[in-house]
């Protein structure tokens, strides 16, 4: 994970904070106490360090889709998604990881049963053996479409993904991820 200036400036912060507050955890005279505190404290800039990565890398690093365009290609059963990546944000990014969701309709007008609205599911479908027959309604793929994304700078991609020949009337969904 790259680091900016801005996630630097928030562990010395923080180093600065667990310091002080340890020098008055050693104050205290009773063993449990101090243990407690300093473990308490360990424990909340630990997290404060955690929380603060996850945002700092949402406001310090973004990127924008253009040009998206999608192609279906029917001989091989798939389908083709191709843009451009810009970075937007004033630092440099890491990874930028693209999600694509294609969703099956399976309701439409006149056709509703409540096999299509309602498959009753276990928590543990896991541990059995999965129906041959059963086509999944909902795919989700993550594609990485652009590593070490400099200030401003504009890249092309393209991503490809098996499209199920079952899938009508499909919801396409798109995000991406960068850090």
């Amino acid at each position: 994970m790259y680091f900016t200036i801005l996630h630097w400036i928030t562990f010395i912060i923080l180093l600065v904070l667990f310091i002080l507050f340890c020098i008055l955890a050693l104050k205290q005279t009773n063993r449990k106490i101090l243990l407690s505190m300093l473990f308490s404290n360990f424990l909340v800039i630990t997290t404060l360090g955690v929380f603060s990565v996850f945002v700092l890398d949402k406001y310090t690093k973004q990127a924008r889709l253009e040009e998206v365009t999608q192609k279906r290609i029917l001989i091989t059963e798939s389908f083709t998604l191709s843009g451009k990546i810009r970075n937007i944000g004033n630092f440099n990014i890491g990874t930028c990881k693209l999600e694509v969701k294609l969703v099956n309709n399976p309701i439409t007008s006149g056709e509703v049963t409540g096999s299509n609205v309602f498959s009753p599911r276990s928590g543990l479908d896991f541990l059995f053996k999965k129906d041959e027959n059963a086509r999944e309604s909902t795919i989700i793929r993550e594609f990485v479409v652009a590593k070490g994304l400099k200030k401003g700078e504009l890249r092309n991609f393209s991503i490809s993904m098996k499209y199920p020949p079952y899938f009508q009337k499909t919801y396409m969904n798109y995000k991406l991820y960068c850090h």
